[in-house]
């Protein structure tokens, strides 16, 4: 850790919950919003990835839209256009991870430079942190729009390193995502991945440099690191 100038984080699942969605859906289709949630976050996943690889990109809201279709019509439920868009919006409303703020006020306090990169467009990202009140917490916001293809691809890590300032081996990387984390770490960066849910590490050739189960003990890492560097 004591080579750690900056941390970046991924958006989608690592400070903000995907799932939150689940309440709208449920809103507008009883007792299949959580159903709806899982297979809408499952497509749209999968539809970054298959754009990259045809060389098709779209912006993530047009890909979140064509999942919410996709998870809807799977699942036999009638979406009318405005009920698209309502739902569609819910990914600009989504709620932070409870360990997520009291973490992002700690590591901004100690001066410590933070950053987003996400498969998010620039307008997208930026909705979801200020409807959340967390805007200020960041130095940067990194869209994959300037490189036009999605995570896992090394362009969209490399964005780190010029708008970060810094290289690679300096910036933190933080992702719940096992595929972004092991993507990560095979760019550069020293990686911690964020396992909420106690699950297996994928087996793509790298690992995690850190592994916690929260944010807050990430924090604590950070911190005491620098703590132990002002006083040595």
């Amino acid at each position: 850790m004591k080579n750690i100038q900056s941390v970046v984080f991924d958006l989608y699942g690592t400070l903000y919950d995907v799932q939150s969605v689940s309440t709208a859906c449920e809103e507008a289709f009883p007792n299949m919003g959580d159903t709806i949630a899982t297979l809408w976050r499952q497509k749209q996943l999968e539809y970054t990835w298959l754009r990259s690889l045809m060389d098709r990109y779209v912006n993530f809201e047009n890909a979140t839209e064509d999942a919410l279709n996709y998870a809807c019509g799977y699942l036999g439920l009638k979406l009318d256009a405005t009920l698209h868009r309502s739902l569609s919006d819910a990914y600009l409303r989504l709620q932070p991870h409870s360990d997520t703020p009291d973490a992002l006020r700690r590591l901004h306090d100690a001066a410590l430079p933070l950053g987003i990169i996400s498969n998010g467009s620039t307008a997208s990202i930026s909705q979801v942190v200020e409807n959340s009140g967390l805007g200020w917490a960041f130095d940067q916001l990194i869209s994959v729009e300037s490189v036009q293809v999605f995570k896992p691809h090394s362009k969209v890590y490399a964005l780190a390193e010029t708008r970060m300032g810094l290289p690679r081996e300096n910036i933190l990387f933080v992702s719940s995502n096992a595929w972004d984390a092991t993507a990560a770490a095979h760019f550069g960066f020293p990686v911690c991945w964020v396992n909420r849910r106690n699950s297996v590490f994928d087996e793509m050739g790298a690992q995690p440099t850190y592994t916690v189960s929260h944010l807050e003990a990430l924090t604590d890492m950070l911190l005491e690191q620098r703590d132990a560097l002002h006083t040595a």
